[in-house]
């Protein structure tokens, strides 16, 4: 894990009353795309030293990502 990737998990613990605002900061702050950051967060979520540095904040949103994924497979069947 780098230092973006740790600054990318201390940016998640921000709280957002509205996505675009988030998402604004987010091409200022990292100089990425929305899309790209989310697939940056995605894989990062997946990574065992992310869970070790930030164990609660992986873990709720894990659980957050595989709602998604739930309610798109219900959702297309």
């Amino acid at each position: 894990m780098n230092d973006t990737d740790r600054a990318i998990l201390a940016f998640e613990l921000e709280h957002w009353h509205y996505q675009g605002n988030k998402e604004r900061v987010i091409q200022e702050r990292f100089g990425f795309s929305p899309n790209r950051y989310y697939q940056r967060l995605n894989r990062l979520l997946d990574e065992p030293e992310a869970l070790q540095h930030q164990p609660a904040l992986v873990k709720r949103l894990q659980n957050r990502r595989d709602q998604r994924a739930q309610r798109r497979t219900a959702r297309d069947r």
